[in-house]
């Protein structure tokens, strides 16, 4: 095969072990904010009684993964999450009463984020 067509794979060495901070660099080489991950806390009667049982759930970027949510759940609320669980919120049509014209209602994503016996989160 001719060298024109060969990848070469690049090896990142790290020197000191990687921590978890407000920024950091995607595979892709792109800087993604852990702060942009999680948009806000979902408060509703289900998340409410869920948040007793140590569960909490929060609307999240759309392009976040599970990772990136467990990342940012420790950086910006300093607890440790024992399993994130993410679900696509489907977007729907909605009537406008006054016009009845019909829309689009934005769906997006939710996490559901598991933590630990004892460790809470305070929502404003």
């Amino acid at each position: 095969m001719n060298a024109f067509f060969k990848k070469e794979k690049k090896e990142k060495k790290l020197t000191e072990p990687a921590k978890v901070t407000s920024a950091r660099v995607s595979a892709e080489g792109g800087i993604f904010e852990l702060s942009h991950v999680i948009i806000n806390p979902r408060i509703t009667e289900k998340s409410t009684w869920h948040s007793a049982q140590g569960v909490y759930v929060f609307d999240v970027d759309l392009s976040a993964n599970k990772q990136q949510i467990a990342q940012a759940v420790r950086a910006i609320y300093k607890v440790n999450p024992r399993k994130v669980h993410v679900v696509t919120v489907q977007s729907k049509s909605k009537r406008n009463a006054r016009t009845g014209k019909l829309g689009m209602k934005g769906g997006g994503k939710k996490a559901y984020v598991y933590l630990k016996k004892g460790e809470t989160i305070t929502l404003q």
